[in-house]
């Protein structure tokens, strides 16, 4: 039996397609493994993860790491709240005097005094901005995960992307793991490096 690829994936972060083809061209098994994304490299130092999904920015150091795809940042609301108004996009000034129940998430911070919000899951902020308190900024893929029918998201247009990367220790840098990295940069089962 040859030994498994154990792959961890940031919330939001869609491992299914490349599993797929994995498990389509490959003999050793392959393990997703969910991570928050305070703990996303965690397994990887350790040794418990082969690779990582990761929401960037990480800190590199003994690591490699492949930029995989960008994710618009939306801001989630109350269905009451004045941005259920907007239409498909707002901007951060629209947002300036809005308490961010998560304000250290999406590297913005508006210019209204924040509340000192304890620490929260994203949806756990989602169930906050849903009974009328602020508004939380995630990136699309976590809003949509955690979407419920009384709250709305708007993208944030003047927001940089978050970026989904795979990481894995230097270390680690073998056939199977580029292997894997082929997968995920779109190679076909006939090409090569």
């Amino acid at each position: 039996m040859t030994d498994s690829l154990r792959i961890g994936f940031v919330t939001g972060a869609t491992p299914d397609k490349w599993a797929r083809h994995w498990r389509d061209r490959r003999p050793e098994p392959l393990e997703l493994v969910p991570v928050s994304e305070e703990e996303q490299l965690a397994g990887v130092h350790d040794g418990t993860l082969d690779m990582a999904l990761v929401r960037l920015p990480v800190d590199r150091d003994g690591l490699h790491c492949v930029r995989l795809y960008d994710e618009l940042q939306v801001a989630v609301a109350s269905r009451e709240h004045v941005l259920a108004a907007a239409d498909e996009e707002v901007t951060t000034a629209d947002l300036v005097d809005e308490q961010l129940v998560r304000p250290h998430a999406s590297g913005w911070t508006p210019t209204a005094e924040q509340l000192g919000w304890p620490p929260m899951s994203e949806q756990e902020a989602v169930e906050t901005v849903a009974a009328g308190t602020g508004i939380v900024v995630l990136p699309m893929s976590v809003a949509r995960l955690h979407q419920r029918k009384d709250v709305v998201s708007r993208v944030v247009a003047d927001l940089e992307p978050t970026t989904i990367a795979l990481v894995w220790r230097v270390e680690r840098d073998d056939a199977v793991t580029q292997a894997f990295v082929g997968v995920t940069k779109g190679r076909t089962a006939n090409s090569s490096r």
